[in-house]
């Protein structure tokens, strides 16, 4: 019988020590590799076409509802278990394979109905290319999982700047060389190929696998919880595209596309690799309700200090910001950044409930979340996409509180914690975050005329010095707890537990 293999914690190794180490590493990897491929993105921007990106968008739609079921919903039941076994291991290696096997075979089989609904010939043969990222995802997904059982975030670290650079040489190189649209596909087949060779080296992870699945239901059961869950977040996150695909020319869907890329860059970089360590984090308190309610209470403040002062920052910068950044063939996006960036503090929080519900054993709340939001967001994408992409960008604003009202109704008694705990939590960044951005504005007014780029520098550096001051005088508990979760030195105890009664 195999011998069950348990989550490698040294005993004189406080928890607190790991995540803080494990964040550290996460989120220091990810500012690296994404600063490569941010300097590589950008430049290849100024490179491309709106209509690139516009029809490189089409095929995402697809890409990302296969990819809602590669298999990283059973990756997270592994996660969770306290003991594994080599015989688990060896089954949820013969599931992805096959998972995803079918995965790629679905997407070549899907190419010609998308291709006839965008009415654009292309989109066909660039979804058969993007296939081939299902052969390397089982490769991914497993070394993953095992590292992240042994919180160990550093291999995963050297692996994720190794694949950006991979893909920001491919980008670069693609787009100097007139590759155009094909820029796009080959980046992140290069970022694939490269990631799943250096985790499965990493994690040793080369093993024979089981296609005999008898008693691997829990994590079959687990992973299609969660991958119903990813499900919704795909109709709640692809809806705009796949709607705006059939309304807009690929210039203007360009537009609104990288000006969501641009406004989501907080979101969609950094916040998902601090859930994947809240996410193993909260599954060691899943039996202590008040602990599990702290944390969550204090990644949300620690994480929103960081986001928000981003958001409004994009908000009062974003004419000089899309003129320097993406360069005068973007100037269309500036306002349809402004409009985006107001919607994206309620997205941070939204997407931090869901790790925090599954590591407590009930990801249907995720589920049905999803689900709500999923039919908010499209109805107000259909009566928004009338009025163009800044129509479509307003929906966002409308439909999102709505959505994440719901989501906080339903997750925080199970998160153990209440409305007004998290109030009290954002509501110093919040403030300072909001007074930064009114002295922003009133700066720009003020500002003569002048280039983007000291136009921008001078902006910044006015919103900088607002959010640290208003901190400093108002917030100092703030910048201690800051300073406690990324310094060497033990973690401050967190403030006694304000948790909410349980339903």
């Amino acid at each position: 019988m195999d011998q069950p293999i348990p989550a490698p914690i040294p005993p004189d190794d406080s928890l607190g020590s790991q995540v803080r180490r494990a964040v550290i590493w996460r989120s220091g990897s990810q500012i690296v590799a994404q600063s490569v491929q941010w300097a590589a993105t950008f430049l290849v921007i100024r490179i491309l076409s709106p209509a690139d990106y516009g029809l490189f968008a089409m095929t995402q739609v697809v890409l990302v509802l296969l990819n809602m079921l590669n298999g990283y919903g059973l990756a997270s039941g592994l996660i969770r278990q306290s003991e594994v076994t080599p015989r688990e291991v060896r089954q949820l290696f013969g599931m992805l394979l096959l998972l995803n096997g079918a995965l790629a075979a679905g997407q070549a089989l899907l190419a010609p109905l998308a291709s006839a609904y965008y009415r654009q010939p292309i989109v066909a043969e660039l979804l058969r290319a993007q296939a081939l990222l299902y052969l390397a995802t089982p490769f991914i997904v497993l070394p993953q999982a095992l590292l992240g059982r042994a919180m160990d975030f550093r291999h995963q670290a050297k692996a994720n700047i190794c694949a950006s650079i991979a893909s920001a040489t491919t980008a670069l190189g693609g787009a100097l060389a007139g590759w155009g649209v094909w820029t796009l596909i080959a980046a992140p087949l290069a970022m694939f190929a490269v990631r799943a060779v250096v985790l499965t080296l990493a994690a040793r992870s080369l093993v024979w696998p089981s296609f005999d699945f008898r008693g691997a239901g829990h994590l079959a059961r687990y992973g299609g919880v969660m991958a119903v869950g990813q499900l919704t977040w795909f109709a709640q996150s692809q809806a705009d595209v796949f709607i705006a695909g059939r309304w807009f020319s690929p210039h203007v869907l360009g537009l609104y596309t990288t000006s969501l890329f641009l406004t989501q860059i907080f979101v969609s970089k950094f916040v998902p690799p601090l859930n994947e360590v809240a996410f193993t984090a909260y599954a060691r308190m899943q039996d202590a309700p008040g602990q599990l309610a702290n944390g969550f209470v204090r990644a949300v403040r620690i994480v929103m200090a960081a986001a928000l002062p981003f958001y409004l920052g994009l908000f009062a910068t974003a004419g000089p910001l899309v003129a320097t950044v993406l360069g005068p063939k973007w100037i269309e996006a500036a306002p349809i950044v402004r409009l985006l960036a107001l919607a994206m503090p309620f997205m941070t929080l939204q997407v931090m409930l869901t790790p925090a519900c599954d590591a407590r054993g009930r990801p249907g709340i995720g589920v049905r979340n999803g689900a709500i939001g999923a039919t908010i967001l499209a109805l107000a994408f259909l009566v928004g996409v009338r009025w163009g992409a800044q129509g479509l960008a307003t929906a966002w604003i409308l439909a999102y509180p709505a959505y994440l009202a719901v989501s906080l109704h339903r997750s925080l008694p199970v998160i153990g914690t209440s409305l007004t705990v998290l109030a009290e939590a954002i509501a110093p960044p919040t403030l300072a975050a909001v007074a930064m951005a009114l002295l922003v504005t009133i700066a720009d007014g003020l500002l003569p005329a002048m280039p983007a780029l000291p136009r921008l520098a001078l902006l910044v550096a006015v919103g900088a010095a607002s959010y640290a001051g208003w901190l400093v005088v108002f917030a100092r508990p703030l910048l201690r707890e800051i300073a406690a979760t990324v310094g060497r030195g033990p973690a401050v105890p967190p403030a006694p537990a304000r948790v909410a009664a349980r339903a």
